[in-house]
């Protein structure tokens, strides 16, 4: 069977059989898959046609050492030929789990020790919301159960992470969403302060937010942002929890993304980069206080877990994906790169007329695209879909965000990503908006 029967076979049997997230279920249906990968090697992916892609991405924002690293495959074995699996209730434990918290104590900022495992990022996210009003239950103030987020914010799927998503579509998707979520400008301190006067700050658990909003369009905050939200947090008695899922592990160019703020959280999720996208593993890390106050106030279990918390080899894989970040100095190349990366988007803001606000933080960068430079204004229809189109067609992966009047492509290469590489990123990017550029104009 040639490589062109071999994809139409599996094509065919995706539509029938294969329900996408977060994908066009018509045009899925329609069309079928537009990739079917069969091989990762660094900064690109491979198909089952012969194609190569960057992956401007790092597939879901999470693959920061590269594809096809074989060390993470040889810990993956060795693990799983010895504990492939066991629970982590009651008092059962495992050591990768183990070296794993003590490690994420030693890195996290200021005094985050303790860490709850979850599969992923929209459990942790849940998780940290559960045990924020948890939290309050035992600190005898039950009432404190609101959680606040953002405007453009995206905190995952689950049904509390959805309704803690400030992007509206997401919420719209189901007709009943669970109680107690309410928002915020993303950028505004004024409006947290005034909503959480609103609601009654005896009632307000707590405060999330990601210190870059990625899925939602790769906002950056003011350099003063964060600082303002824990002053008003301490001021009210609220948790400040950050959502890291997409920002820890060196995607900003610093560990942990909060780590650009000079300040330190109450809760801290994170999942994604912890493995590279290797294994799904996500968590939930708490400070020293809420740990003490948990174990001191706690009369009897806590009833939370998942079957897959602090499973041995997804921990063990975590420990050398850290390994890898740390020894191959790969948060300073996405600092080095990121500057190179911010560097050429504004090169293409200088030459294409369609190209309005850019922005980088480390290895997550942002262009968004406009009818008219001067005013902001924005087409009628987003054309970033079109680009992504072209940018396929020429061998380069990344992403669209349409939702909230935003028409921005989103960028998040692999952290092993080098000059040369982002360079070619560049000119994909520039020649794809030129194409849409061009038949936009000449019409």
């Amino acid at each position: 069977m040639t490589n062109e029967q071999r994809y139409e076979q599996l094509a065919a049997l995706d539509k029938k059989h294969f329900l996408h997230p977060t994908t066009a279920i018509a045009q899925q249906q329609a069309s079928g898959p537009e990739f079917i990968f069969t091989k990762g090697e660094g900064v690109r992916l491979y198909d089952l046609k012969g194609r190569s892609a960057l992956d401007g991405l790092a597939s879901l924002w999470n693959v920061n050492i590269g594809h096809g690293r074989e060390e993470i495959a040889q810990v993956a074995y060795e693990q799983m030929k010895t504990l492939g699996y066991c629970s982590s209730f009651a008092s059962f434990s495992n050591e990768p789990a183990i070296k794993l918290a003590a490690k994420l104590a030693e890195i996290a900022p200021g005094n985050l020790t303790a860490t709850f495992f979850t599969s992923g990022g929209s459990e942790s996210n849940d998780t940290a919301y559960k045990l924020a009003r948890h939290y309050w239950i035992l600190k005898g103030q039950p009432a404190r159960k609101k959680i606040i987020s953002r405007s453009r914010s995206y905190h995952g799927v689950a049904m509390g992470a959805t309704s803690a998503t400030g992007l509206k579509p997401f919420r719209d998707f189901t007709n009943s969403l669970a109680p107690d979520f309410c928002y915020v400008d993303h950028f505004s301190t004024d409006a947290l302060r005034e909503k959480i006067l609103e609601e009654g700050p005896e009632n307000v658990a707590a405060f999330i937010a990601e210190p870059v909003q990625g899925a939602g369009g790769v906002h950056i905050p003011p350099a003063t942002y964060f600082k303002e939200v824990r002053r008003l947090c301490d001021e009210f008695g609220i948790l400040f929890i950050t959502d890291e899922v997409i920002t820890a592990f060196g995607r900003t160019g610093t560990y942990f993304g909060i780590d650009h703020y000079d300040v330190v959280p109450d809760m801290m999720c994170f999942a994604k980069g912890i493995t590279s996208g290797y294994a799904q593993l996500g968590g939930v890390m708490i400070s020293e206080t809420i740990h003490n106050d948990l174990m001191e106030l706690s009369k009897g279990t806590l009833l939370h877990g998942y079957t897959y918390s602090g499973h041995p080899m997804a921990c063990a894989v975590a420990l050398k994906n850290l390994e890898i970040i740390e020894r191959e100095g790969l948060i300073n190349n996405a600092r080095n790169m990121g500057d190179v990366l911010l560097s050429g988007f504004k090169d293409i803001q200088k030459k294409r007329s369609i190209v309005g606000d850019v922005r980088a933080l480390g290895l997550i960068g942002a262009v968004e695209l406009v009818k008219n430079k001067a005013t902001n204004e924005r087409f009628e229809e987003p054309i970033a879909p079109k680009v992504i189109a072209e940018a396929h067609k020429r061998g380069l992966i990344m992403r669209s965000v349409v939702f909230d009047q935003q028409d921005t492509l989103v960028f998040a290469p692999p952290l092993i990503i080098n000059e040369q590489e982002i360079q070619e990123l560049i000119t994909l990017l520039h020649d794809s908006i030129e194409a849409v550029e061009h038949a936009i104009t000449s019409v």
